[in-house]
């Protein structure tokens, strides 16, 4: 491998490489284990002669920061810890975020646990189980991918269309006009990396700093930070058992960020009434609303309930879908299917962001679900979800009963239960994680103070045998912190 090292004159040779790769050891830039180059070869990149390397290294062996192996090489020795460097770097008291950046509350991040935190039994939401994925089906489609790349373009690797690849656009619009009855053409389709970037290029093109955008309260911390992050005002409206309440939205708000089919957390989808509703506030004011149709593809009871982008006859809703909910979330693809008013502008904004996303991923996803492959996966999970789901459900009503009352829910990969009596959710998250179960309270999807102490349980990640011990456990524990409560 190179090696950047860079000689000032030709004074002390010796002392500059020295300095240099020891310095790299120490502060963890050469890792321990990493091959170098012979001193022959590293001579030959610095220009000196091969006995100034010969001088560097014999010291660095006999300091113990390289080692060697007879016929192999020679490499970083193990063992070392990284020190933090001797110059520390000057702070600048100009290369400093501005505005919301400085200011940026950590409750606006999604709960997590630590990344080095193994959990037995995780409840996180958000989450899928990679483990049912068709591997095999979606290397087929990758393999297939990469044969038409590479006869694409006669040789020359050039740019793509920012909206997408066709067939990608293709099955997603056929599959919007099946499930969700968003009747669309392909050319109405941008795929995006993820939802997030759809929701961050509807806002740019959308609003201006010091406008009103509304977000549902409780509500999703990424899209709130978002839209704060680019200057908006952000209108904290509440929900109730139909949805977001629509009187309460500011008479000036330029955008609605709302989640109908499955309200973030709480659950509960938003009454035909209530959609009907919004639709006629927002055509009143000229409003832009942002449906985001996080999973709904998981619906478990009743009739599905019309997407706000079916009923628009006004040309306000812009629709916004991910993969990471269906799929996986390090896939990175999103879309939206906006109003026609702003599709140039967004093709625009995306082009100008990062021009386009992967093209061999959406070339793959595009084959996976024209083949059928994509719905042949949706059906396989929703079976499998709604098994997970009814016997989270069931511990719920009944050993652990005395302290969660799960939240209705009729759609997605979570659900919300709220705890009873005086119980804290930051004492139950706690007390859990000591047992190796996670929880995650509800707490941080609030900008004020919550109305309820609840806690979120994903299923969508975990399995039932996974979720039999967890809840186990959960029914130990809870007698502890609650004792009047215990049977």
């Amino acid at each position: 491998m190179d090696i950047h090292i860079t000689l000032h004159g030709r004074r002390d040779l010796t002392g500059q490489i020295y300095g240099q790769l020891r310095a790299g050891i120490i502060e963890g830039r050469l890792a321990a284990n990493a091959r170098l180059p012979s001193t022959r070869d590293l001579a030959a990149q610095l220009g000196v002669s091969r006995k100034t390397t010969l001088d560097v290294f014999e010291r660095l062996i006999a300091e113990g920061f390289l080692r060697t192996r007879a016929g192999d090489g020679t490499f970083v020795a193990e063992g070392l810890t990284r020190l933090p460097s001797a110059r520390a770097e000057p702070v600048s008291a100009r290369a400093r975020a501005t505005g919301i950046w400085r200011q940026m509350p950590e409750r606006m991040a999604m709960p997590m646990p630590p990344a080095h935190e193994t959990l037995d039994c995780d409840f996180r939401g958000g989450v899928t189980d990679k483990s049912l994925f068709p591997y095999d089906a979606w290397r087929r489609c990758l393999n297939q991918a990469l044969r038409t790349q590479a006869r694409a373009g006669g040789g020359v690797a050039g740019y793509r269309d920012p909206g997408g690849e066709q067939a990608l656009r293709l099955g997603i619009a056929r599959y919007l006009a099946f499930s969700r009855a968003v009747v669309c053409n392909w050319q109405d389709v941008i795929v995006t990396q993820g939802a997030q970037q759809a929701l961050d290029l509807l806002a740019r093109v959308t609003i201006q700093p010091g406008d009103v955008v509304a977000v549902e309260e409780p509500g999703y911390p990424p899209a709130r930070a978002l839209f704060a992050a680019l200057g908006a005002r952000i209108a904290h409206v509440p929900v109730d058992d139909e949805g977001i309440v629509v009187t309460k939205i500011p008479r000036n708000t330029r955008l609605v960020y709302v989640t109908p089919s499955h309200q973030f957390p709480l659950g509960m989808p938003m009454s035909l009434d209530r959609r009907v509703e919004l639709l006629e506030w927002a055509a009143k004011r000229g409003a832009v609303i942002v449906e985001d149709d996080y999973d709904g593809e998981f619906r478990f009871e009743g009739r599905p309930v019309e997407s706000l982008k079916s009923l628009d006859r006004a040309g306000l809703v812009a629709y916004v879908g991910t993969f990471s909910k269906t799929l996986f979330p390090d896939l990175r693809i999103g879309y939206v299917v906006p109003p026609a008013t702003l599709s140039g502008p967004l093709w625009n904004a995306k082009q100008i962001c990062d021009w386009h996303s992967c093209m061999l991923t959406q070339s793959a996803l595009g084959a996976f679900m024209l083949d059928g492959e994509y719905a042949k996966h949706l059906r396989r999970m929703h079976k499998a979800y709604a098994e997970r789901r009814a016997l989270l459900i069931e511990r719920l009503r009944g050993e652990l009963a005395p302290w969660f009352e799960p939240l209705p829910a009729t759609a997605g990969i979570h659900l919300v239960a709220r705890l009873t009596g005086t119980l804290r959710e930051d004492e139950v998250v706690a007390a859990a994680r000591v047992l190796s179960v996670g929880l995650y309270g509800i707490r941080a999807f609030y900008a004020g103070e919550p109305a309820q102490q609840g806690v979120l349980l994903g299923y969508g990640g975990t399995n039932a045998a996974s979720i039999e011990r967890g809840t186990t456990r959960l029914a130990a524990l809870m007698p502890t912190l609650m004792p009047t409560l215990s049977r």
